[in-house]
């Protein structure tokens, strides 16, 4: 099957994090219990590792510095293999529960983790689950002075747990200066924005409904997607929580034993290659205007 017109190519990305650190578990297992739960996190990114080799991918891999801390060999053959070190925070704690002296420090100390780790500069920055928004943007601003050259913390849409539907469907600069914003993908139809690029969608929409949603963006829109996915995903065996509820449970193991397959047939369809690269954050970017929202 024929791979979409070129864009330069899609942006492909890992948020590196242990099963039992999804912000859905925050009820469950305190943080105060992680050093205790059965790590699975290095196996299950070594086997992303080894799919991407055998793809010729890079990616940039959003890693937390909790886990760089307890994995520094797994973040050096990341590095190693050529793909982008960037920052998921220290402790997977969601801006909307952080005040700027806390979040601050947070992306502070994960930047730090990370380059002594890795060796190599962090510039970039994703929150956890997606957690900046039209009520914390000052979280950007933090981000620039922190030293971080790009973020794809926004996902411009509706859900139920974070969103920012006014935001730009591709990478903006609020104020002239900024860092960029890389917004994950979303895919417009019938005047909708609908989720098409990773995460729980890639689990519960069929493979060719995913694959369908990037080639329009490639294509109508003429713009690199963001796609996402973790470790856990792809990891059938891990542990399962007790006590969680219905829609919990559905969200975090629905389909997980077909990601891997998918990730295969994905990485064979579309060009993949790291933020860093996709998105030239040197370059300068203008400010959003009403047209960034609408198809070409």
């Amino acid at each position: 099957m024929p791979k979409p017109a070129r864009v330069g190519a899609n942006a492909m990305t890992v948020d590196v994090e242990e099963y039992f650190q999804v912000s859905a578990f925050e009820q469950h297992i305190r943080f105060d219990q992680w050093a205790r739960m059965p790590s699975r996190v290095e196996a299950s990114t070594d086997r992303i590792l080894a799919l991407f080799e055998l793809a010729d991918v890079r990616a940039t891999f959003f890693t937390l510095g909790w886990v760089a801390e307890r994995h520094p060999r797994l973040i050096r053959r990341i590095v190693d293999a050529g793909h982008e070190l960037a920052s998921h925070g220290q402790n997977h704690v969601r801006v909307i529960n952080q005040d700027r002296a806390a979040f601050g420090a947070d992306i502070r100390q994960a930047k730090t983790v990370l380059e002594d780790v890795g060796g190599q500069a962090v510039r970039g920055y994703r929150a956890a689950s997606f957690s900046i928004g039209a009520a914390n943007l000052w979280a950007l601003d933090e981000l620039a002075e922190a030293g971080y050259a790009y973020s794809s913390s926004i996902y411009p849409g509706v859900h139920d747990a974070y969103g920012m539907p006014e935001a730009p469907r591709f990478a903006f600069r609020l104020r002239e200066h900024e860092l960029l914003e890389i917004p994950v993908t979303t895919v417009e139809l019938g005047g909708r924005r609908l989720p098409c690029a990773g995460g729980g969608f890639f689990r519960l929409y069929p493979y060719s409904a995913t694959r369908a949603a990037l080639r329009r963006v490639n294509r109508r829109d003429g713009q690199p997607t963001v796609f996402y996915f973790h470790p856990w995903e792809i990891d059938p065996d891990q542990p399962r929580v007790p006590g969680l509820d219905v829609k919990r449970r559905f969200r975090h193991y629905l389909n997980i034993g077909r990601v891997e397959p998918r990730l295969r047939r994905l990485l064979s369809d579309f060009v993949w290659d790291r933020m860093d690269r996709v998105f030239p954050v040197g370059a300068a970017a203008d400010t959003a205007t009403d047209s960034d929202t609408k198809d070409a």
